[in-house]
């Protein structure tokens, strides 16, 4: 079952590390947003491949609980 992963908090995409196809572990980051000046790491919850990227480097305005990347 596919493991999506979703802002924590609403902000700017500030750095995209992964894109489809990647294989990625538990803890691994695979996003950094901005918010109030400050970089919050998102990261991946399971192993698996990333099948899906829903964001892109300097989108601004993101809510809290937007899908941004799906991992398989």
């Amino acid at each position: 079952m596919a493991e999506k992963i979703v802002t924590q908090v609403p902000g700017n995409m500030w750095k995209v590390l992964v894109v489809p196809g990647d294989a990625v572990k538990a803890g691994d980051t695979l996003f950094i947003m901005e918010i109030m000046k400050t970089e919050v790491p998102h990261t991946a919850s399971v192993n698996g491949t990333v099948k899906e990227v829903h964001i892109e480097e300097g989108q601004e305005g993101l809510d809290e609980g937007e899908i941004a990347v799906v991992i398989d």
